[in-house]
């Protein structure tokens, strides 16, 4: 899941491992894209940035060169990543910092809610049916004839 506003950019490699997700404006770099005292330099010195599967970056959160996140691990929204991240572990703040480890148990991540399209759809019949529920033909014709001025 990528949302809005994420951006990646590589100059070596960025590897992303299945089901991860990415919060609004996450942003992940494997470069400096200058030197830091020759900055016409154009790349810099880049170093690879590995998420392994089932990673979730928050909101607004920076992944730095050289980084690798283990599988499970999520990144508090605005963090700032400068190290590696172990395994099954939240890290948060600027520089990042555990947090809390997360228990071994199996984790449900994006990949396994789309593993069974049947039942998704059902599940999703099933929520339309509940939200729609006291829904009716005349209670819509009301609402045409007696419209709510106040929004």
């Amino acid at each position: 899941m990528i949302s809005p506003g994420v951006r990646i950019l590589a100059a070596k490699r960025v590897s992303i491992g299945d089901a991860c997700m990415f919060g609004h404006g996450a942003y992940i770099t494997d470069s400096d894209w200058h030197g830091i005292y020759d900055r016409t330099e154009v790349v810099g010195s880049p170093k690879e940035v590995v998420l392994e599967k089932n990673v979730w970056i928050g909101d607004s959160a920076i992944v730095c060169k050289g980084v690798t996140i283990g599988e499970n691990s999520i990144i508090g929204a605005g963090s700032v990543v400068t190290k590696d991240v172990p395994k099954n572990s939240v890290y948060a703040g600027n520089p990042a910092k555990l947090v809390k480890e997360l228990d071994e148990g199996e984790f449900v991540s994006r990949e396994s809610f789309f593993s069974d399209p049947k039942k998704l759809a059902d599940d999703f019949d099933m929520l339309d049916r509940y939200t729609l529920a006291k829904n009716s033909t005349f209670s819509w014709i009301k609402s045409l004839i007696f419209r709510d001025k106040s929004h």
